[in-house]
C-alpha cells in the first residue's frame, strides 16, 4: 500500500462526526509498519477497493473505517501464539482506535458483526494476531434498537426483589432428572427462599424432559411457592433451539407459567434474540455458552465486555456471565468490566441485570457483594441450593441467612452460629 493509499484510512478525530461512527478498539501484532498494518485492517474492514480501474474517484472519506489513534506498546521477537506457518519476527504489539461507519451496515446485528469480526479484522495482511477489546455506539445507532424490555429497575418491580441482590438457583441434577422430581426441587427451594428457579444452559426441550411437562409442572409448584410465601417466584425456563421454534417455545413456556425465558445467547444468535426481544412478554436471560471459545486467549479473539455489551443491545434484560473464583478462569478485572457493561449508561438502552456465575454458595456471597460494590446483582449458585447437605429448601434458606447478615453488617460466619442452614452451607461449601 503506497502511502497515500495509507493515509486515505487516517483521520483526525476532531474531524469526523461521532454520531457516524462505532470506536473499536483493537489489539494486534503485525510484522512490517505497524501503521500500514492499521491502515490495512481498516481497508479489509469497509472499503478495501476504493474506486474502479481507470476511474477518478474515492469512496474512502464516506465509506472506509478510518484509524484515529495508533499506540505501537513494544516489539517482540515473535507473535504471541505459534502460528503455521510462523511469522518472521519482530512483530510489534499495538493498539487501535478506528472510527467504523455504521452507515456500511445500518443497525443489522448480523451485519456489524461481519464487519468488525469477520474477515476483514481477522485476515488483514500482516496482522495474524487481533483482539477487539471493546466497542462503543453513538446515540444516533443505539437509538435503533430496543435493549432490555424491563431493565434492573423492572425486574425489581415485576419480580418484588428490593434492596438485595436477585437470589438465582440452577436445579440439580441438571441433566437427567425427569419433569415431576425436577420440579419439586425448584418448589422446595422456592419455599425456603429462592427468588428464581431456572433450567440449566443444557436442558431445553429433550425427549426425556419435554419443555411442554417440564413448564407445565414448574409453573403449578411456582405458584403453590408463591401462594406459600406470599413472595413472588420466577421459573426461568431454558428455551434454546433453532431459531424458528423460538417463539414457539417462548409461548408454551410462558402459557404453562414460566414468567421468564433463557436463551444461549452466542449459539442461537444474536439476531435471534433481538427477533424474540420484539415477541417475549416475560424477561429475557442471556447464557454465556461460546462465549470462552471466543474470548480466553488474552490477545486474540474479542474481549468478553464487548460481547456482554452486545447481549445487552440485542435486548437481554439478565446476563449470565463468568464469575469470580479460580474455576471460571475469568480475572476479577475482566468479570468487573462485564458487570460494569450491563449498567453503564447507554444511550436509551435499560441497565441489564449482571449475574456473575459459577460454582457460588451461601459461602461465596459476602465476597460476590464486596467484589460489586452493590446489590444489583444477580447470584446463581447451583449445587450451593441444590447439594445443600439440608436439601433445596435450606440451600435458599441459606443464601437469604448470609444475604441478612451482609446487610445487617455481621459477619456471615457469626451469623451462622445460630443459623443451621447457613452453617451447614459454609462447613460444605466454605
Amino acid at each position: 500500500m503506497q502511502q497515500a493509499d495509507i493515509d486515505g484510512f487516517y483521520a483526525d478525530p476532531s474531524q469526523i462526526d461521532p454520531e457516524e461512527y462505532l470506536l473499536l478498539d483493537l489489539y494486534f501484532e503485525c510484522s512490517g509498519d505497524p501503521r500500514s498494518a492499521a491502515a490495512h485492517l481498516c481497508s479489509e474492514q469497509s472499503t478495501a477497493q476504493w474506486s474502479r480501474v481507470g476511474v477518478a474517484e474515492d469512496y474512502r472519506p464516506r465509506f472506509a473505517a478510518k484509524v484515529i489513534d495508533l499506540v505501537v506498546e513494544g516489539r517482540r521477537a515473535t507473535t504471541s501464539y505459534p502460528l503455521d506457518p510462523p511469522v518472521a519476527g519482530p512483530v510489534s504489539a499495538c493498539r487501535v482506535r478506528i472510527a467504523h461507519p455504521h452507515a456500511n451496515f445500518g443497525p443489522r446485528l448480523a451485519n456489524m458483526l461481519s464487519a468488525v469480526l469477520g474477515e476483514g479484522a481477522f485476515f488483514a495482511p500482516g496482522i495474524p494476531i487481533v483482539k477487539l477489546l471493546d466497542i462503543q455506539f453513538p446515540s444516533a445507532f443505539l437509538a435503533q434498537f430496543q435493549g432490555p424490555q424491563f431493565g434492573i429497575d423492572g425486574l425489581r418491580q415485576l419480580w418484588n426483589v428490593h434492596a438485595r441482590p436477585f437470589f438465582f438457583g440452577v436445579i440439580k441434577p441438571n441433566i437427567g432428572l425427569p419433569p415431576g422430581p425436577f420440579a419439586e426441587l425448584a418448589e422446595q427451594a422456592w419455599l425456603g427462599g429462592l427468588d428464581i428457579a431456572k433450567d440449566d444452559e443444557m436442558l431445553a426441550d429433550p425427549d426425556w424432559s419435554p419443555l411442554a411437562d417440564r413448564s407445565a409442572l414448574l409453573g403449578a409448584a411456582r405458584q403453590r411457592a408463591e401462594q406459600a410465601t406470599g413472595e413472588t417466584k420466577v421459573y426461568l425456563a431454558n428455551i434454546t433451539d433453532e431459531v424458528d421454534r423460538l417463539a414457539e417455545l417462548h409461548d408454551l413456556a410462558v402459557a404453562n407459567g414460566a414468567n421468564a425465558v433463557m436463551l444461549n445467547a452466542l449459539p442461537v444468535g444474536l439476531s435471534a434474540v433481538r427477533m424474540l426481544r420484539r415477541h417475549a412478554r416475560v424477561p429475557l436471560v442471556a447464557h454465556f455458552p461460546f462465549i470462552a471459545a471466543m474470548s480466553r486467549l488474552p490477545n486474540f479473539g474479542v474481549h468478553t465486555r464487548v460481547l456482554t455489551k452486545l447481549q445487552r443491545l440485542a435486548g437481554c434484560d439478565v446476563i449470565i456471565m463468568p464469575g469470580f473464583g479460580s474455576r471460571m478462569m475469568t480475572s476479577e478485572a475482566e468479570v468487573l468490566e462485564n458487570v460494569a457493561a450491563c449498567t453503564a449508561p447507554m444511550g436509551p438502552i435499560r441497565p441489564a441485570l449482571p449475574v456473575p456465575g459459577g460454582s457460588d454458595s451461601a459461602a461465596t456471597l459476602e465476597a460476590v457483594h464486596r467484589h460489586i460494590g452493590h446489590a444489583d446483582f444477580g447470584f446463581v449458585p447451583g449445587r450451593g441450593v441444590f447439594g445443600h447437605p439440608g436439601g433445596p429448601r435450606d440451600g435458599a434458606a441459606s443464601l437469604r441467612q448470609a444475604w441478612d447478615a451482609i446487610a445487617r453488617g455481621l459477619s456471615v460466619a457469626e451469623h451462622a452460629r445460630n443459623q443451621p442452614a447457613l452453617r451447614a452451607a459454609l462447613e460444605r461449601f466454605g
